[in-house]
């Protein structure tokens, strides 16, 4: 809700607001230090540094799901990694074939993308008594598709890579393993080394926004003490806790019992030990993610002034991005899924083929990602506009199909309890 409310705001600001949209975010702003200076437009700032935070996020999730979601063995990450291929070159073809030989050819990659937040956020609104494997299957798919958009971004939507730069890269990384190896846990180790990391991938010709998945990459995905032994000393530091306690204690006289307040350090510390830096930095950047960064992307990039537009202005960059949204999308989805069902994958338990093809649909809700991979596509304003048209209007076609199929399929009484096959992957999902 959130993000629709800003797309519009940033709709009405774009055609209402004359030439003030533009010449907000493209204003100059940077940094200078001695004699050297850094300087970018406002928009580069969000969609290169914030969005590289955004794609951190992404990667968290990523490592999560390899490691012990749905993408950890290949039982389990058939089904959506095959999904997710097929959800992403279905709509390259078709846009492809539309635009083959045309100034929009380039763009094949914008209809490949998922947005997941709002692609669960629908689920979640019309679905309410579906299974949990179908949301589980649907946030996989998502999470796969991400991996899918991140190497379109850093191999395709490049340029030219400099080696001296790329050597920087491969030093970051390397000090950001060894931090990893030694048992580095301080955040600020890693968001430090993870700077330098965002300088040398910026400079390196691969988009700077791959920093923030490589970063996730290096940061430890192990609790220094096991689960069973954070649970007795957590119960015998609180029993030296309750030991300190005195009748009528209000919260203000724990400043003056030095027993309970050594209590609280050790049980922070036994805390942080047992909670995975990956874990806490994932559940961190959550929010400021989801409900800062995300909407100041749409704010800075949704509006588009549809000023002497006209329907001539519909052209084949639009055509492609909405039939591989809305057709390729689902098309290469229940196809790849039919094929992993036919390979051994099963799907999700209660999930019926109807459920499926309403998720399929939905996922052909590109905004965010179609929107950020449109901008690294389309150097010229003309093409931009003409695919950000197309990615609004396959998304709210998409939507709308997607809701309307999962509404029919789910209409029935209430299902048993169910166990999904897939593991819990939606509780990760933003």
């Amino acid at each position: 809700m959130v993000l629709i409310v800003v797309a519009v705001a940033a709709m009405l600001w774009a055609n209402f607001g004359g030439a003030s949209y533009e010449r907000v975010w493209e204003t100059s702003l940077g940094l200078s230090i001695g004699g050297a200076s850094f300087a970018m437009p406002l928009r580069l700032w969000i969609n290169d540094v914030l969005m590289s935070v955004f794609f951190l996020l992404v990667g968290l999730e990523i490592k999560r799901e390899l490691l012990v979601g749905e993408l950890a063995s290949w039982r389990t990450a058939m089904l959506p990694l095959l999904a997710a291929l097929g959800g992403m070159v279905a709509p390259a073809l078709i846009y492809a074939g539309i635009n083959l030989g045309g100034a929009g050819a380039g763009g094949w990659g914008v209809p490949t993308a998922t947005d997941i937040a709002f692609a669960l956020g629908v689920l979640a609104l019309v679905a309410r008594n579906a299974p949990q494997g179908l949301t589980v299957f649907l946030a996989a798919l998502a999470i796969a598709d991400d991996l899918g958009a991140v190497v379109l971004i850093g191999l395709v939507y490049g340029h030219a890579p400099s080696l001296e730069a790329l050597g920087w890269v491969a030093l970051a990384l390397g000090a950001l393993a060894v931090a990893n190896r030694i048992g580095a846990r301080h955040p600020l180790v890693y968001w430090g080394l993870g700077a330098c990391l965002w300088v040398a991938v910026h400079h390196s010709g691969i988009h700077a926004t791959v920093a923030g998945v490589l970063l996730a990459f290096t940061v430890p995905a192990r609790a220094l003490i096991v689960p069973s032994a954070f649970s007795s000393f957590a119960a015998s530091t609180l029993a030296h806790f309750d030991d300190a306690c005195t009748t009528g204690m209000s919260n203000r006289e724990v400043l003056s019992n030095e027993r309970q307040q050594e209590a609280i350090a050790s049980l922070e510390e036994a805390a942080e030990a047992a909670l995975p830096p990956l874990a806490r930095m994932h559940h961190a950047l959550h929010v400021p993610v989801n409900f800062v960064i995300m909407p100041v992307f749409a704010l800075a990039n949704a509006g588009i002034s549809l000023h002497g537009m006209t329907l001539d202005t519909i052209g084949p960059v639009s055509i492609g991005v909405v039939a591989g949204l809305v057709l390729g999308k689902p098309l290469g989805i229940l196809l790849a899924t039919r094929a992993a069902v036919a390979l051994g994958a099963r799907l999700p338990s209660g999930v019926r083929w109807p459920e499926l093809a309403g998720v399929a649909c939905v996922a052909g809700i590109g905004f965010t990602m179609s929107i950020f991979i449109a901008s690294l596509a389309f150097p010229t304003p003309a093409l931009l506009t003409e695919a950000k048209l197309g990615i609004f209007a396959a998304s709210l076609l998409a939507g709308v199909l997607g809701a309307a199929v999962i509404a029919l399929a789910t209409r029935r009484a209430p299902r048993a309890a169910e166990v999904p096959v897939l593991g819990d992957a939606a509780a990760s999902a933003p």
